[in-house]
Order: structure tokens, then C-alpha cells, then sequence
């Protein structure tokens, strides 16, 4: 039937997303078709292990969504099944969780009272539309939306449930009756109010069952400490008749399988009043089920598919909603134990929903000295688990974005209505983002002291004909405006530079905004008799830009390779007039080379480097050799730099001859004495040698590293 649909398909344009669709639908076909024998075993024992866990968390969970207790059994086990058939994860298990359960009454509360059939019914009608959803977000591959819910708004929020959790259960642990409130403070405040009329039997029953979880948990880890803990309690119960001194019990459940509800689908005023909640459940527990899937996947080494596991997640609330459970999600407890207890295939968690079907079919009327206070007391121990201090702890040294997104979760979590505060932590957490690639890294570059790559310019100098700005981030509508401050800000700096170089490898896009801007800036540059140039530019950006015509406006010849882009710059572009006598510093490695003068004088035609031997003096020899002839020195120092440079710091013994001047008052220095030629970093007073070795001298020796090296010495400076 599927291969005839298949092909049908074949003549839609959207065969792929037929193709998809049907891909999804089929994966319980690959399943049982892949399926082998030798998994049988241990896929029995590890959903019988997950069973024993599930059993009673299925019925904790429903009485914090202040529902009927074979309501969470009923959505154990179907859940289970589907989620497990229609998903991608081998290892996750669908069912009740307590984050779900609690915004299930967050929001139902509004909408209906507890132990009515109207609460029940809404209930399903919020399990088929929060699986509606998931659904759809799966078959329109939005499987990628998930990403946009930070883990500080699932950290925050876990935790803000934990402590509505604690809170709501007090009044079971008391024994006192309470009126259910969707608020924290109504629901303290009146715990406290009837605070006198506790029960202490109950309290006495709660607190026996917490001695015993915490207990069996230290000492038998791998043990199901709730289940233990609840015999325990129930047997209390039973032997001492305590529930005919106020403790409440659960009483006997329906031995039946789940029965097929009826629910108000056509009911619009029902579907809207509940539709923010359920559109908050959707959101919430998908991050919750892929961020467990994912953790266990990193372990088992699985490749998920995000999409697929959407339509499990949709299918298995849309079964739950129709079978008389309710709403449903990953559980990261009942995944971690499934893939302990060495689960193979997704039939583990399927046997896992058997187990407990059939454990409601063979021991149901064993819950009936099963009391509430003894739930309470299990969900006081899963709340406090539910607050990940060493997780929080790391965010809040992290990250200040990302501990302002937990906080701000949290209190909303607190103090508003659920469904508002997790999608209150996903508005925040979203618009960080926007904020944060609104705002890409734009900075201006220089070579590094190796030439190899550039480098923030922090207190380098900068050259003064041409700028180098690197983007680190998209070019679209909302950083337009940020990536020009920056540049024009940076032109401010440095008013003489007319040529600007965009480094753009990080740009993996530009949409017509960005095009628009950098036209501005390119109008920006020509009118200072300039021009702009790309490097590095992306195959899709470059597509971009030519489909809007900026290839033309800006010439193809401004589109510039990485390797070799200053190169040309310098050879072609750049004047050498101002390299040589305006500016006073190297940024490039094309600068290294280049003779400098301060004043406009042209550097005379002897100074064409002929052949010589090259004689170096390291400062260390020089400085002894000054102070070991005193004051009447054997040699004489000349110092080749522009007086500029001279007065801002030379050797104390040395005298200034320029080296645009050598040629002309060379012939002045003593021909029977030694020379020692000294500028910055010994590449002028390299030229000056050779010239003074043209014109006759023999004893010239060039000081190593020049002023570089002697100050790097420590030796002594004089300044004028």
C-alpha cells in the first residue's frame, strides 16, 4: 500500500516531502523488519527494569496534574508504545514526566475544576493538540526550531517546577485540604494557613516513605527506591488501619485496558482558552525529549533525526489524548535506566508499556492502601532532584546572557502562569540571539610580528593609506546599521586612509540590506578619492551579490583572493610616494623593504645595493667597546635615521648623518677609523654600508637589530 502511495506521489511537486512523510510514517515497519532475535532478551529485561520505575511514576505524576491515577497509567503505557514505534532515539522513553504534569495544571486550572469530567476532558483535548503540533513541526521539518530554546530556559524552568512541585505536594504530606492554585504564594500561603490541622499520621507516612527512597537509594542505587518505598507505606497503611485515622489512600484502580475517550474536539472556546498552554507544553517538552535523546545518543554513538522523533513525540501525545491519558514527553530518569539496563532496538520501551499494562490488568487492586501522602513524599524527592544546582552553578559563571535567561525563567516560573513563563524563556532566549547576531564582531586587523595572518589591532599602528576590517558575522537587515558604525567610526580614526579591505570569510550571508550598506560604504570611500575591496568572500555571498548587480557597481577586479590581496594592493593600488617618505611605519611585510625618508628628499641613485660583504656589531660588543675607549673612542657612531627618530632615543656616543645624506657628507667622516652604522632595526643602516664601502671606507660595520636590539639590551638612551 505504501509503494502504491509512493508512487502516486511521484507526480506532486513535493514528492520529497511525500517521500518524507511516508518515511516517517513507515519507520514501526523498519523496526520490526530490522528487528533480531538475540535482542529479544535483553530488550525484556531492560523494559521490565524501566517498568518497575514507571509504574509509580506514572501515577505521581497524574496526581500532580491533580489527575486521576490510572490517567497517568493509561498514558504510561501508550505513550510508551508509540513513542517508541515512531521516534528515532533507541534509548528515549515517552510517558508522564513531572515538568508536563505541571504545566498541565497550570493551565487546565483556568479552564476547569479538578475531579470533574470537564478537567479530564480537557486534558485529552491538550494531549491531541500538543501532539497536533509536534506533529506538524516534524512534517514540516521544523525539527531545527528546538535549537532556538537555550538550555538556561529548560535549566530554569526544571527548577522553578521542582519548587512548584515541593510546594503543591506539602499539603498531601500535611494531610491538610487545600484548594488547588495555579499561583506559588496562594498555594503556600494557604498551606500554611491550615498548618495546625495537619495530620500526623499522614505526615508520619510521608516521611517514613522519604527516609526509606533516601536510604534504599544510598545503599542500593540500582534499586527502584519509589516502588520500595511505596510497598512499604502501603503496608503501614494496611497493618495499622490508617485509613480510618485520615490518611488518604488511592483507593482501588479500573483493571481495564485504556478506554477510548470522548472529548470535545469540535469545541473552539475549549481549544482557545487552552491553546497557549498547549503551544507551551509542544515547545518545552520537545527540547526536553531531544536534549535527553541527544545525551544519550553522544553515549551510544546513534544518529538521530530530529524531525522523526517530532512526529513520535505528536503521535504519542495524539494516541495518549485519545486513549484517556494525557499529555507526554521524554523522561531523562526512564531513558537513562532503559539504556543502563543495556536496552538494544526501541522494542524495550514498547515492552516497558506491556509491563505496566499488564501489571494494571494483575495487581490494580493492590493500590488500594496506597496512600497520597506517600506520593507526595516520592515527588518531594523527584522535585528536589529536578533543581540541577551544579548545572546552574556553571551557567552563572558561564555567561551573564545565559544566567539572566535561567534567572529570568525562573522567577517567571514562580510567579507567573506557567505556559507564560516558558514561552517568556524562549522570547528571551530568542531575542539574545537576535541581539547577539545583530551585533557581529567588526574589527579593524593588522599582520601579525610573522606576517602569517592578521590580528586584532589593539595599540598597533595602523597603515595610513589602507584600512583591513574583518566581519564576523552575517550582513542582514537587523546588523547593517552596527557593521557601518563600525567602519565609519574606524574611518574617523584614521581620516588619511582611502582604501578599505573587507575580510568577509565569516559572512555566510547578505541579504539586499547588507548589499545596500556596503554600496554606502563603497560611495563612502570613492568620494574621498578612494575604493573599497573584498577578500574571502563565500561562493552564496558572491552568488548574492552578483544577482543584484554589486559585482558590476563594485568591479570584478575589487574581488580579491585572501593569499595574495595586499600584495596587490601594495603593488597596484596603494601610492609609494606616501610609503616611502610620509609614513613612519611597516604594517605589511611589503612594507619591510622600503626605504623611508621624513622629508620629501628622494634617496640618491648610489644607494642601488651593489655587492659587499655585510660586518655586523652586536650591541653587546659595541657597548664594551664604547666603554672601554671612554671618552676618546677609536670608531665613530653614526646614527642614519631622520632627527625625528634621533631625538626620540639614540645611543648617548652617536652622531646623526641621515641616510638620505650619506652620498653627500659621507666623504666627511674619517677614512683611518672605525665606522659603526646604527637606525631602528638595521635595514637603513645596511644601505648606508654599502654606500659608504662605494665611496672608499673599509672599516664599516652595521649594528645588529639596530636600536631595537641596544634597547632590548637594556643599555642606556639618550634623548633629546
Amino acid at each position: 500500500m505504501f509503494t502504491a502511495i509512493k508512487q502516486k506521489a511521484a507526480s506532486f511537486p513535493a514528492q520529497g516531502w511525500f517521500d518524507d512523510t511516508l518515511t516517517y510514517l513507515q519507520r514501526p515497519v523498519r523496526i520490526v523488519g530490522d528487528y533480531r532475535r538475540e535482542n529479544l532478551r535483553p530488550d525484556l529485561i531492560a523494559g521490565l527494569t524501566v517498568a518497575v520505575i514507571l509504574l509509580p511514576q506514572a501515577i505521581a505524576y497524574a496526581l500532580i496534574a491533580e489527575l486521576p491515577p490510572q490517567t497517568g497509567l493509561y498514558a504510561a503505557v501508550v505513550a510508551a508504545i508509540v513513542g517508541a514505534l515512531w521516534g528515532s532515539s533507541n534509548h528515549l522513553h515517552t510517558g508522564p514526566t513531572n515538568a508536563a504534569s505541571l504545566l498541565v495544571l497550570s493551565t487546565l486550572l483556568a479552564v476547569a475544576r479538578p475531579d470533574t469530567p470537564a478537567y479530564l476532558a480537557a486534558a485529552g483535548l491538550m494531549a491531541i493538540m500538543v501532539g497536533v503540533a509536534r506533529l506538524i513541526m516534524g512534517l514540516a521539518h521544523f525539527g531545527v526550531l528546538v535549537n532556538f530554546v537555550s538550555d538556561s530556559v529548560v535549566i530554569g524552568f526544571t527548577a522553578g517546577a521542582g519548587i512548584l512541585i515541593s510546594v503543591n505536594q506539602l499539603r498531601y504530606l500535611l494531610g491538610v485540604s487545600v484548594l488547588s492554585s495555579p499561583t506559588l504564594y496562594v498555594t503556600a500561603a494557604e498551606t500554611l494557613r491550615h498548618l495546625p490541622e495537619t495530620n500526623e499520621p499522614s505526615l508520619l507516612v510521608g516521611l517514613v516513605t522519604l527516609a526509606v527512597m533516601i536510604v534504599v537509594k544510598r545503599c542500593k542505587p540500582r534499586w527502584p527506591n519509589a516502588l520500595i518505598a511505596l510497598v512499604v507505606a502501603s503496608a503501614i497503611v494496611a497493618v495499622f488501619d490508617l485509613d480510618q485515622q485520615g490518611v488518604e489512600v488511592l483507593g482501588q484502580l479500573p483493571r481495564s485496558l485504556p478506554p477510548l475517550a470522548k472529548l470535545p474536539l469540535l469545541d473552539l472556546d475549549l481549544i482557545g482558552r487552552i491553546s497557549t498552554g498547549a503551544l507551551a507544553v509542544a515547545a518545552i517538552g520537545l527540547v526536553e525529549a531531544m536534549s535527553v535523546a541527544r545525551s544519550v545518543a553522544a553515549q551510544s554513538g546513534q544518529r538521530l533525526n530530529s524531525n522523526q522523533e517530532f512526529v513520535g513525540q505528536g503521535l504519542a501525545n495524539i494516541a495518549t489524548g485519545m486513549f484517556s491519558g494525557y499529555t507526554c514527553s521524554g523522561s531523562f530518569t526512564r531513558t537513562a535506566v532503559n539504556y543502563e539496563a543495556r536496552a538494544r532496538t526501541p522494542l524495550a520501551s514498547v515492552f516497558s508499556g506491556l509491563w505496566v499494562l499488564a501489571a494494571v490488568l494483575l495487581f490494580a487492586p493492590l493500590t488500594a492502601y496506597l496512600p497520597r501522602s506517600a506520593l507526595a513524599g516520592v515527588l518531594m524527592v523527584t522535585a528536589y532532584g529536578m533543581v540541577d544546582r551544579g548545572e546552574m552553578k556553571r551557567i552563572w559563571h558561564a555567561s551573564f546572557g545565559d544566567s539572566l535567561i535561567m534567572v529570568a525563567t525562573l522567577l517567571a516560573t514562580l510567579l507567573l502562569p506557567l505556559q507564560f513563563a516558558v514561552l517568556a524563556g524562549m522570547i528571551v532566549s530568542f531575542a539574545r540571539y537576535i541581539v547577539r547576531t545583530s551585533m557581529p564582531a567588526v574589527y579593524p586587523v593588522v599582520p601579525d610580528e610573522n606576517f602569517q595572518h592578521f590580528v586584532l589591532q589593539e595599540e598597533q599602528p595602523a597603515c595610513p593609506q589602507l584600512g583591513v576590517i574583518s566581519i564576523g558575522g552575517s550582513l542582514y537587515f537587523g546588523a547593517v546599521t552596527h557593521v557601518e558604525d563600525i567602519i565609519r567610526a574606524n574611518l574617523e580614526k584614521n581620516h588619511g586612509q582611502h582604501y578599505l579591505m573587507l575580510r568577509m570569510q565569516s559572512v555566510d550571508h547578505c541579504d539586499v540590506s547588507g548589499i545596500h550598506m556596503l554600496e554606502s560604504v563603497v560611495r563612502l570611500y570613492r568620494q574621498r578619492k578612494g575604493d573599497v575591496y573584498l577578500t574571502g568572500v563565500r561562493r552564496a555571498v558572491r552568488a548574492q551579490m552578483e544577482s543584484i548587480g554589486f559585482d558590476r557597481f563594485l568591479g570584478h577586479d575589487h574581488f580579491l583572493n585572501r593569499e595574495d590581496a595586499v600584495s596587490y594592493l601594495f603593488h597596484k593600488v596603494l601610492d609609494p610616494s606616501i610609503c616611502i617618505y610620509e609614513c613612519d611605519v611597516r604594517v605589511f611585510a611589503e612594507c619591510q623593504a622600503l626605504p623611508k625618508c621624513d622629508y620629501g628628499l628622494p634617496v640618491p641613485d648610489q644607494a642601488v645595493l651593489p655587492e659587499h660583504s655585510e660586518c655586523l656589531c652586536l650591541p653587546s660588543e659595541l657597548k664594551a667597546q664604547l666603554e672601554r675607549n671612554g671618552s676618546a673612542p677609536e670608531l665613530v657612531l653614526i646614527d642614519v635615521r631622520e632627527p625625528r627618530e634621533y631625538q626620540r632615543g639614540h645611543i648617548p656616543q652617536a652622531q646623526l648623518l641621515p641616510l638620505r645624506l650619506i652620498s653627500e657628507q659621507g666623504q666627511t667622516l674619517p677614512l683611518d677609523r672605525q665606522i659603526v652604522l646604527v637606525c631602528r632595526s638595521g635595514r637603513r643602516s645596511r644601505l648606508a654600508a654599502h654606500i659608504l664601502q662605494d665611496m672608499g671606507y673599509t672599516e664599516v660595520l652595521n649594528l645588529q637589530g639596530g636600536m631595537l636590539a641596544w634597547e632590548a639590551a637594556g643599555y642606556p638612551v639618550a634623548v633629546e
